[in-house]
């Protein structure tokens, strides 16, 4: 029969806590939460008497699960196919019951479930113990951050109520999650038959040794998780009204707080404006605020073009601007991940075009170990590199988990879900940002092919990137002293000697790193219109960053890879800057806790891992007289007298 809790009466004001129930398969996940709403009164009027009476017309036995299965097709299978969420109540507080489907072939509703939930009860069959699915769901729920667990072992009738059993179980489930960094000690594991309602609601006459909670007192004992209004301001634009003279831009609080009167910063445009009106739907008068959780429209003090998927912030806390970040995601596909191809990816409400650029590894569930692969199959879990041609406004899910989740979509059908990381990336917000004003730019009097002509070569710079310890200063100056001596204007900025002044104000935070390569571009872009062939040594680990050098220099920028595998330049580690970064001496190193993203098409590639530097040397040579030297400007000259003589 039904029983009351004598626990505290719950507080109408504070909204639901979001449990998500996951499981194998048939080991009774439907059945738990059919005795759940059964045993505290959470049943709509009637629900159990007309499921009784269709069981009893159709033939078929009562099951808990019938309660809650919505679709003839799910009772005729027996399997639960979408997420089912259902109001719940105690008398401390109110629930919403995810259901996900433990089916392999349902995984992708699991996924939904649990990338909305702030807590989950984990069922496992006593007899059955861990299964294959049950720690694809434990490892699921690590990574969309659910971190408030209760372990429930069902089915201890099969066992004979066996607390050997028990014990048996729980050690292995809780041995899984602490693998996963979740404090085991403080993960309740609850022995039940939810058949008979054994320690559902009341505690079990049949398993006298366990004295420990039942589920519904561990479902209380949960923490309230930490609510939208006390995270920075994100409100993604849904759309763009214009009524009579009024541009009403809508969306929905995601997180934080709103004012009137507030500048409010939207990316990736990085357009400011102060909010004029907050405008409500049946609002009895003016609002003056929102917050988290409020579906509003606003108006601007001035008329600037914003539309759906930009991000409404704070410009003190806004979100991180990039074209690229790596995701931690699951795959569902039919179809296999592959470096290369395209995905138009949900963020918010902003959709994106985004190119797998890596896969750095396929994770086991199973020990939590990773490998590498050059694909992601189906069920899959793995870390991977998404990049976007347009800066894409990104929240860490470590720092903002309703902002830092996202979906992947191929030709109509969700193939991927996941979270994003932006951890050793740069902020790119700096890169749309122009501070300067009432500028002009002017025309020097001699022409770029004068200055060829005059030193007797082209000029451009030739950009030489890779691994500390690659070779890069030493190729780079060796290469500079022997084209000085065939007469060549030329010269070299290396890495050392530029933040020794230049960028002596930088460190190495991915921002910084950006900026450093930004200023470094500049001037490489200037010694070239002077003529001078430039050549750089530098890290640059971005290929965003050197893409933007590509931008700002055009024909002018070679990007020549200075290729040596990780192991070589430690091996070589001329400065002892590999072995304190291992250390721990030194932050964001390159290679070590700093990504390094490899030209995918560079003009050229020198193997200094395979080759001698006198072979390297040589490559370099070759490349610059092919394109930079007196031949290379002879056929450029010939060819434009060719073209004034024919018109």
């Amino acid at each position: 029969m039904p029983i009351t809790s004598t626990a505290p009466r719950r507080s109408s004001t504070q909204s639901p806590v979001r449990i998500v129930i996951v499981g194998h398969v048939d080991h009774g996940k439907s059945s738990l939460i059919g005795r759940l709403f059964y045993d505290t009164n959470s049943l709509p009027d009637g629900k159990f008497e007309s499921v009784r009476r269709a069981c009893d017309a159709r033939g078929v036995r009562f099951e808990w699960a019938f309660l809650l299965d919505a679709l003839m097709a799910e009772r005729d299978q027996g399997i639960t196919i979408d997420t089912t969420q259902m109001w719940f109540k105690t008398e401390l507080r109110d629930y919403v019951i995810i259901d996900a489907p433990g089916h392999r072939e349902f995984i992708k509703n699991m996924i939904t479930g649990a990338a909305s939930a702030d807590a989950a009860l984990l069922v496992v069959d006593a007899d059955e113990g861990m299964q294959e699915q049950t720690r694809t769901h434990g490892y699921l729920l690590h990574l969309f951050g659910v971190r408030q667990i209760a372990v429930v072992v069902n089915k201890m009738d099969k066992v004979g109520f066996s607390e050997a059993r028990f014990q048996e179980v729980a050690a292995s489930v809780t041995s899984y999650l602490w693998s996963l960094g979740l404090d085991s000690e403080h993960v309740p594991v609850i022995p039940i038959c939810a058949r008979e309602g054994d320690n559902i609601a009341s505690p079990s006459t049949s398993m006298p040794w366990y004295t420990g909670s039942t589920v519904v007192d561990a479902l209380d004992s949960f923490p309230r998780p930490v609510g939208g209004e006390d995270l920075p301001l994100r409100l993604p634009v849904q759309d763009v009204y214009k009524f009579d003279d009024r541009r009403i831009i809508a969306g929905r609080l995601q997180s934080g707080h709103l004012r009137t009167g507030d500048t409010i910063l939207f990316s990736p445009s990085n357009k400011q404006a102060r909010v004029n009106s907050i405008e409500g739907w049946n609002a009895d008068g003016p609002i003056i605020a929102a917050r988290a959780g409020q579906s509003i429209g606003i108006t601007l003090d001035q008329q600037i073009f914003v539309e759906r998927g930009e991000v409404i912030s704070h410009s003190a806390n806004p979100p991180m601007l990039s074209k690229v970040f790596r995701g931690r995601l699951f795959w569902f596909g039919s179809e296999p991940m592959t470096v290369g191809r395209h995905y138009k990816m949900k963020i918010n409400t902003a959709e994106h075009m985004v190119t797998v650029e890596a896969i750095e590894r396929v994770i086991n569930v199973a020990d939590l170990s990773g490998s590498d692969a050059d694909k992601v199959e189906r069920n899959e879990i793995a870390e991977v590199v998404l990049r976007s041609r347009a800066l894409m406004s990104l929240d860490d899910f470590s720092e903002d988990p309703r902002a830092g989740r996202f979906v992947l979509v191929d030709n109509f059908d969700t193939v991927g879900g996941g979270l994003v990381s932006t951890d050793g990336y740069a902020d790119a917000r700096s890169s749309v940002a122009i501070k300067s004003t009432n500028i002009t730019r002017v025309a020097h009097r001699v022409s770029l092919e004068q200055r060829w002509v005059s030193n007797g070569h082209k000029s451009g710079i030739i950009w030489l990137t890779g691994l500390s310890g690659s070779g890069k200063s030493t190729l780079g100056f060796a290469l500079e002293q022997f084209l000085h001596a065939k007469g060549y204007q030329v010269f070299v900025l290396d890495g050392d000697n530029v933040r020794h002044g230049l960028c002596a104000d930088l460190g190495f935070s991915p921002e910084d790193r950006a900026e450093n390569i930004r200023r470094v571009g500049e001037m490489a872009h200037v010694f070239a219109n002077a003529g001078v062939l430039v050549i750089t040594a530098f890290i640059s680990p971005y290929r965003s960053d050197r893409r933007r050098v590509r931008e700002i220099a055009g024909n002018l920028f070679h990007e020549i890879h200075v290729k040596a595998d990780l192991a070589t330049c430690e091996q070589r580690d001329p400065k002892g800057l590999y072995r304190r970064a291992r250390q721990g001496e030194i932050e964001n190193f390159t290679g070590v806790s700093a990504p390094y993203e490899e030209p995918l098409q560079p003009e050229l590639l020198v193997d200094t891992t395979n080759h001698q530097p006198e072979e390297s040397l040589q490559a370099l040579i070759g490349y610059v007289e092919a394109n930079f030297g007196a031949r290379s400007l002879g056929d450029l000259l010939s060819a434009r007298e060719s073209l004034r003589a024919a018109s």
